[in-house]
């Protein structure tokens, strides 16, 4: 009988790299985060080199004295590769690859690594393969002089970059068939938005910084099962539940994919059709980790892509989350918020509040009536218990007396 070859995971020791582009800036904190990124992937970082530069290296993205430094702590340190807190150039990895003899990684590939791991339905996995191949698509390179044809002889005859250009080729045909699919995809949501606002029931969009809590309060907001995990991108497609209110009134609640400092462009264009789910939103509901220090710095950064994708003038609520972790007593401010509320969604503190404003912010948007309907007209009563929401309810001899809030539609048919 044959035996069973076991193949064994190597382990992946990882020295951190930052520049520092000038005094106060937060390469520190990047690169802590960027530890948090690598854990997340798998590897293990053994050790961290920030250096102090006016900009970064065109062709080796760190200058030639903290090359050779580098150099050294790979060997000191047994490490089996780097990763660079920025996006590097084809020329600045092949560089880097050639003075240090191992492997090079950039901020971009982990959290493409990682995207990869995470998608489960078939929109998140055409997304991030999306994402992978505008990435290596742009890093395509031949083997340089070895495949120059210009000399004579023997082994100078042949097709040249036939080989590079095939796999330019075929990346690109990958591409556009991806983004027929994703076309497919978006068609459905555009139906499934449209059969939303036909029925008049509001959307709220979780948003903000990844691990901020988005999964833990949806969880416990709607009972969704959606994974909770205390680690960055732990949940990547997005979820949509409805939320019973008092009242009757319903409300449907969107995850969105978390944000992060430096995120890549591919991700943002590849994820473009589920982040406009905060888009046609009717209201934001921001996210923030109160126990983190750089909580004022991620808030920036979710406003900052929001920004981007053109989401702009609802009604935000911003919830101070984890407040059974926080370790200080710094008064919390968001003075782009229309609300702010301070929760702790693992421990169930503060949603009873929540859900109290949103049943506030649906009634603002609707008519309080006092009306008696006759029984001949009874039918709008059931128009009334769907689109709105109905408080009281009295049967008498001229019809049925009715206290309720509505939508200015059903306000005309009453």
């Amino acid at each position: 009988m044959a035996e069973l070859i076991k193949i064994e995971e190597i382990e992946e020791r990882v020295i951190l790299v930052g520049v520092s582009e000038q005094d106060g800036d937060d390469a520190e904190d990047s690169v802590t985060e960027l530890a948090e990124l690598v854990e997340t992937a798998g590897a293990t970082p053994v050790g961290t080199l920030i250096q102090k530069r006016e900009n970064r290296h065109p062709g080796t993205y760190i200058g030639s004295g903290k090359v050779e430094e580098l150099r050294e702590m790979i060997a000191e340190k047994n490490a089996t590769g780097i990763v660079c807190d920025d996006e590097l150039s084809p020329a600045q990895i092949k560089n880097l690859e050639m003075l240090l003899d191992t492997k090079i990684m950039d901020r971009t590939l982990i959290i493409l690594d990682i995207f990869a791991a995470h998608a489960t339905t078939s929109e998140g996995k055409i997304q991030v393969e999306l994402a992978q191949l505008r990435y290596r698509l742009s890093r395509l390179t031949g083997l340089g002089r070895s495949m120059s044809r210009l000399g004579g002889g023997i082994g100078t005859r042949g097709p040249g970059e036939k080989k590079l250009e095939m796999d330019r080729r075929l990346i690109n045909d990958r591409i556009a068939q991806l983004r027929r699919e994703l076309k497919e995809v978006e068609c459905h949501r555009d139906i499934t938005r449209a059969r939303r606002k036909k029925n008049q029931i509001p959307v709220a969009a979780i948003v903000g910084y990844t691990n901020a809590g988005k999964s833990t309060l949806l969880n416990h907001l709607t009972d969704a099962d959606v994974l909770e995990e205390d680690k960055l991108f732990a949940t990547l497609d997005p979820t949509t539940r409805m939320l019973e209110l008092d009242g009757r009134q319903q409300i449907l609640l969107t995850d969105t994919v978390g944000f992060i400092r430096k995120l890549p462009h591919h991700l943002i264009e590849a994820f473009k059709s589920t982040l406009e789910e905060a888009r046609y939103a009717d209201y934001i509901i921001h996210v923030v980790d109160a126990s983190n220090p750089q909580r004022d710095k991620q808030m920036h950064i979710t406003y900052e892509t929001l920004d981007d994708l053109g989401i702009k003038d609802k009604p935000i609520v911003t919830l101070f989350n984890k407040q059974d972790l926080r370790t200080d007593n710094e008064p919390l401010h968001d003075f782009r918020a229309d609300h702010v509320l301070s929760i702790s969604a693992g421990t169930g503190e503060g949603l009873d509040a929540v859900k109290s404003l949103l049943e506030e912010l649906l009634r603002n948007n609707k008519i309080y009536v006092e009306r008696v309907i006759p029984y001949d007209k009874a039918g709008i009563l059931q128009l009334v218990r769907a689109q709105g929401e109905l408080l009281e309810e009295e049967y008498g001899q001229d019809g049925i007396a009715i206290k309720a809030y509505v939508p200015m539609d059903v306000y005309g048919r009453l």
